[in-house]
């Protein structure tokens, strides 16, 4: 998609509605086509037909417009977590809250890829990615222990959930046509139980 897919929003008020959800298309498409070092906070606004201003209202600096989500995502991982039967093993409580986090990425697929090939080009926003995996796997680990698991098995059962994400995100990525996330997560957690089973 080019960033002509949304000029038509130039025309629009300042005060129109889902300035941010705009600020975000538009500064996806503008870091695909120049990148994300040679695009601009002005250039992300203008495309979106909002002032930098707006922008600052939404997002500390462009970097964040990648990242935005990770508050949301966190509280799925947790909420998932913190409701999952008392009976669960842990990793079976990690496993539903990845499955949930793949559903969401699954229904925004093509605003995951876009944001990943994104992250993909740039070490500094690669590094960004990965303590933000770490800190979600922490938050899962400590929703873990609120409901007794204790250590090292809550950051065991956090850390290999989230390491099944990833691999499968990345297979998600590079597999061709239409492939279901929740699925592949839940192929991949089959497959480290297998490797993992004595």
């Amino acid at each position: 998609m080019s960033p002509t897919a949304i000029r038509y929003h130039r025309g629009m008020g300042r005060w129109e509605p889902n300035a941010q959800g705009r600020l975000v298309q538009a500064a996806l498409l503008l870091y695909v086509e120049r990148g994300f070092e040679q695009t601009t906070v002005a250039e992300i606004a203008k495309l979106a037909g909002l002032t930098e201003r707006t922008f600052f209202r939404y997002f500390a600096d462009k970097r964040e417009v990648l990242f935005w989500g990770a508050g949301a995502l966190q509280e799925l991982l947790v909420s998932t977590v913190a409701t999952a039967p008392e009976s669960e093993a842990p990793i079976a409580t990690i496993r539903s809250a990845i499955e949930a986090a793949g559903a969401t990425f699954q229904e925004r697929r093509e605003g995951s890829l876009l944001r990943q090939s994104v992250i993909s080009l740039n070490t500094e926003l690669q590094e960004r990615e990965l303590i933000k995996l770490a800190s979600l796997a922490g938050a899962m680990a400590q929703g873990l222990r609120q409901r007794g698991v204790p250590e090292p098995g809550a950051s065991l059962s956090a850390e290999a959930g989230i390491a099944v994400l990833k691999i499968a995100f990345e297979r998600w990525v590079n597999a061709m046509g239409e492939p279901d996330l929740p699925q592949l997560i839940r192929d991949t957690f089959d497959e480290f139980k297998a490797a993992t089973s004595g």
